[in-house]
This record gives C-alpha cells, sequence and structure tokens, in this order.
C-alpha cells in the first residue's frame, strides 16, 4: 500500500501499479494519476485507488466490444495472468486487466483491514 486518500469522505487505499507488477518505481509527474476503482472481495465491494503512470482515454465498452486475449504461453509472466481480454476501438487494439485479480481478495482485505483499525 501506497497511502491513503480521503475520498468523499471515505478513506481509500492507494496502490501503486508498478510496484505490484515489480516494476521500477519512478518519479510521480504531472501525469500521474490515481484511478479509483471498485474491487470484488468475499462478495464486498470496496473502492480502491491505483496510481497509474498517465490516463491517455476514458472509454465505455460493452461486453460484446471484449474478445478472449490470445496465449501468452503458460500465463504465470507478470500482467499474462491479469488480463480480461482486449477491444478494437478506432482502428486500434486496447489491452483490459482484470482488477478484480490484479489486486487479489487477499490483497484487498488485508488493504481493508488495516485500515479498520
Amino acid at each position: 500500500m501506497k497511502g491513503v486518500i480521503n475520498l468523499r469522505g471515505k478513506v481509500i487505499p492507494v496502490v501503486d501499479l508498478r510496484l505490484k507488477f515489480c516494476l521500477p518505481e519512478v518519479d510521480y509527474t504531472q501525469r500521474t494519476c490515481i484511478i479509483v476503482v471498485q474491487v470484488q472481495s468475499g462478495g464486498v465491494a470496496l473502492h480502491t485507488g491505483i496510481i497509474v503512470d498517465a490516463v491517455s482515454e476514458v472509454l465505455n465498452l460493452s461486453a460484446s466490444d471484449i474478445e478472449d486475449t490470445p496465449d501468452f504461453g503458460d500465463g504465470n509472466g507478470p500482467v499474462g495472468s491479469y488480463l480480461l481480454g482486449m477491444a478494437k476501438v478506432k482502428g486500434k487494439v486496447k489491452i483490459l486487466l482484470d482488477i478484480d485479480r490484479v489486486l487479489s481478495a487477499q490483497e484487498v482485505h488485508g488493504l481493508d483491514t488495516l485500515l479498520q483499525n
């Protein structure tokens, strides 16, 4: 956990996605963002902030826009097991992360427990 933010009176844990994927830490810039996501943990929806290098666009996709990911080998690489699918938008391919897998139920529960204390 990198820290917490206060979002409309709720304390939300914040995780750096670079550190989660074992990427080198970089200095934050004006393009660095915190994206607030809803993660399912044990049937409970929890809000978590994830720090990303930048956001270039926000899209609305329907389930029919999402295709299965191609086989990337055993899927045990640093990112392979976290992919939800791929979408083709305006002639470009977007890779989609499965945020519920990125932040495992155990991690989310640990963050929630930490905030309760």
